[in-house]
C-alpha cells in the first residue's frame, strides 16, 4: 500500500527565511502572470519584427521627403500610426489564416493556433488597432497620408491574404505592394503629395520583397506544402524561383540606383552600389549552390536582404541630412 509521507512536526524542522515575493498570493501569483501572457500574445499578433522593418522605410522616407530633419510631432505621429496600422493588418492576418496557421510548424506557436487568444478578440483587437491608427493619420497629418494607410490594410487582409495567398504563386509579387506602402505614407505625411523619388523608393522595397520572401518560402516549402498555399518554389522547379530570385534582386538594385539621380549625392550612389553588389553576390551563390546540387541555405539571403534595405534606407536619411 502507497501512504502519504508522514510530515515531520514543526519543531523539528530548520526555519527558512521567507522572500516578500513568496508571501504574495498564488491567486495574485497567477493573475500576474495570465496578465503577462496576455499582454505578450497580443503583442506576438501585431508581428513586431515585421513592424520594425516597416519602420525602417518609413522615416528616411519623411527625412528625404522633408530635405531635412521633419517635425519631431508629426514623426512621432507617423511611427506611433505606421505601427499600430501594420499591427491592425498583422492581426487581422492572423485571425484569418488561423486555419492554415495551425498546420505549419513555422507559425503553429502564434496566439489563435495555440489557443492563447480567441478568434474573435484578435478580430477586435485588429479592428481597433486598424481603426485608431486611420484616424490618428487623418487628425494629426493629412488625407493623402490616411487614405493610404487605410489601403494598405486593406489590401494586405483582404485582397493578398483572403484572395491571393491561398490561389496564385504571383501572390508574393502581388502582394508586394503593402509592404512597400510606407514609404509612400511617410512621404505623403510630410508633404500632402507623391514625387517620383517616393514611387522609387517604393520600387526599390516593391523589388526587394520578391528575393526575400523567396528565400523564406524555400526554408519553409515543406510547411507551406502542407497548408496547401501555393508560393513560388512550392509550385515551381527551383529552377524557376532561382530566376525570379535572379531577376527581381537585379531589379532591386537598379530600382535604388535609379534613385541616385533624384537628388541624391554620392553618399547614397556609392552605398546603394556597394551594398547592391552584396546583395547580387548573395542571390547569386544561392543559384550556384542550387546548381551544384548543395544545400541551398536559403536564409543567408533572407537575413542579409533585411541588412541590405536597412543600411540602403539608412543611406537614403543620411544624404538628406549632409
Amino acid at each position: 500500500m502507497i501512504t502519504e509521507r508522514p510530515h515531520s512536526p514543526a519543531a523539528a524542522r530548520p526555519l527558512v527565511p521567507v522572500a516578500p515575493r513568496d508571501l504574495v498570493p498564488q491567486r495574485e501569483k497567477t493573475r500576474r502572470w495570465d496578465v503577462a501572457g496576455v499582454v505578450k500574445a497580443y503583442v506576438a499578433l501585431t508581428k513586431p519584427r515585421i513592424v520594425e522593418l516597416l519602420l525602417v522605410t518609413t522615416v528616411p522616407a519623411m527625412v528625404l521627403a522633408a530635405d531635412g530633419v521633419p517635425s519631431l510631432w508629426l514623426v512621432a505621429v507617423v511611427l506611433i500610426g505606421g505601427s499600430l496600422a501594420a499591427g491592425a493588418a498583422n492581426a487581422l492576418n492572423c485571425y484569418i489564416d488561423r486555419d492554415i496557421d495551425q498546420l505549419m510548424k513555422r507559425t503553429s506557436r502564434r496566439p489563435l493556433p495555440a489557443h492563447r487568444v480567441s478568434p474573435r478578440s484578435a478580430l477586435v483587437f485588429g479592428l481597433v488597432l486598424g481603426v485608431v491608427s486611420v484616424t490618428l493619420m487623418a487628425v494629426f497629418t493629412n488625407w493623402l497620408a490616411a487614405g493610404l494607410t487605410l489601403a494598405a490594410i486593406v489590401y494586405y487582409d483582404v485582397i493578398y491574404t483572403l484572395w491571393l495567398k491561398r490561389t496564385t504563386p504571383a501572390n508574393t509579387f502581388w502582394g508586394g505592394a503593402c509592404g512597400a506602402a510606407p514609404v509612400l505614407i511617410g512621404w505623403a505625411a510630410v508633404t500632402g503629395s507623391l514625387a517620383a523619388p517616393a514611387w522609387a523608393l517604393f520600387a526599390v522595397v516593391f523589388f526587394w520583397q520578391m528575393p526575400h520572401f523567396y528565400a523564406l518560402a524555400i526554408k519553409f516549402k515543406a510547411d507551406y506544402a502542407r497548408a496547401g498555399i501555393p508560393m513560388l518554389p512550392v509550385v515551381a522547379s527551383q529552377r524557376r524561383v532561382n530566376l525570379e530570385i535572379i531577376l527581381f534582386a537585379w531589379l532591386t538594385v537598379a530600382a535604388s540606383v535609379a534613385v541616385w539621380p533624384l537628388g541624391m549625392t554620392p553618399l547614397y550612389g556609392v552605398t546603394a552600389l556597394v551594398v547592391g553588389a552584396l546583395l547580387l553576390l548573395e542571390a547569386h551563390r544561392l543559384v550556384r549552390r542550387s546548381r551544384r546540387g548543395e544545400p541551398l541555405r536559403p536564409m543567408r539571403l533572407f537575413h542579409w536582404s533585411t541588412t541590405y534595405l536597412t543600411i540602403l534606407f539608412v543611406a537614403v536619411a543620411a544624404d538628406a541630412l549632409l
